[in-house]
């Protein structure tokens, strides 16, 4: 019986459509971190942080941008609760495991873009309080590095899914090329943001100090600091860009429950 509720939920043209409008707004998440990050990288960034928060406060600054707010809340809430359904129908632990995963972190996702949306999104420093908290409890440094290494396995798992194009299961059907390309330099741009942020998250617990621990903007911006670290930054900044064409083309051609 829940199965097949939650058949008829995941068939109901609302929810098919909502979860395309979904990768559809991730597309232009990505997109501004992209952006935000190019700046970063040649120093003429406005302050913005390169991440789905700060992507999101830029949105709210252009033009129609609550109305584009709204819609990205419906398609971010929809498509995390496909993917929730996705979970509950799927026959393959890993799978299973994977879709509820991503279902919780677009409904999170959702959840930042109604605080945005309505004004009541709280200040920065976010990462570093509740790393801070995290640190507290009892065994508090080694739940800080678990953190950090599971990071840096989904980092690698992004990478890999890239490089070896992976991501064309998620496809119904065989895609243009532009989408193959895109989907391919996004996921190895993500992956290797991911994995210097689970890096910072490891140096921490390392040195029991909460303020190492970064988000994704201190991630890139660790980048920043390395040699070559701006044609390295620029480099990933385009792979967001990327990765935001890619969910683009995702949101035609992905693959039903």
């Amino acid at each position: 019986m829940i199965n097949r509720g939650a058949r008829a939920a995941a068939d109901n043209p609302v929810v098919t459509k909502g979860w395309r409008l979904g990768h559809a707004a991730n597309g232009v998440v990505h997109v501004l971190i992209g952006w935000i990050a190019l700046q970063v990288a040649f120093g003429s960034g406005g302050g913005e942080q390169a991440s789905a928060s700060g992507a999101l406060q830029t949105l709210a600054g252009t033009p129609g941008g609550a109305v584009l707010l709204w819609i990205a809340l419906v398609g971010f809430a929809l498509l995390g609760f496909w993917e929730i359904v996705s979970a509950v129908l799927g026959t393959d632990t890993k799978d299973r495991v994977k879709d509820g995963a991503k279902g919780v972190a677009h409904l999170v996702l959702a959840g930042l873009t109604l605080q945005v949306v309505t004004g009541s999104g709280g200040g920065g420093g976010g990462t570093q309080s509740m790393t801070a908290q995290l640190m507290a409890q009892p065994a508090g440094r080694v739940l800080v590095a678990l953190v950090g290494l599971g990071a840096i396995a989904v980092g690698g798992y992004h990478l890999v899914k890239g490089w070896r194009k992976k991501f064309l299961r998620d496809l119904r059907e065989t895609p243009p090329s532009w989408v193959v390309h895109a989907g391919r330099a996004g996921y190895v741009a993500r992956g290797v943001a991911v994995i210097i942020l689970g890096g910072l998250f490891v140096a921490a617990a390392a040195a029991a100090d909460p303020e190492r621990a970064e988000g994704l903007d201190g991630a890139l911006m660790t980048l920043r600091e390395a040699p070559f670290g701006k044609v390295l930054l620029a480099l990933v900044a385009l792979g967001f860009v990327a990765f935001g064409v890619y969910s683009f083309g995702r949101a035609r051609y992905a693959r039903g429950v």
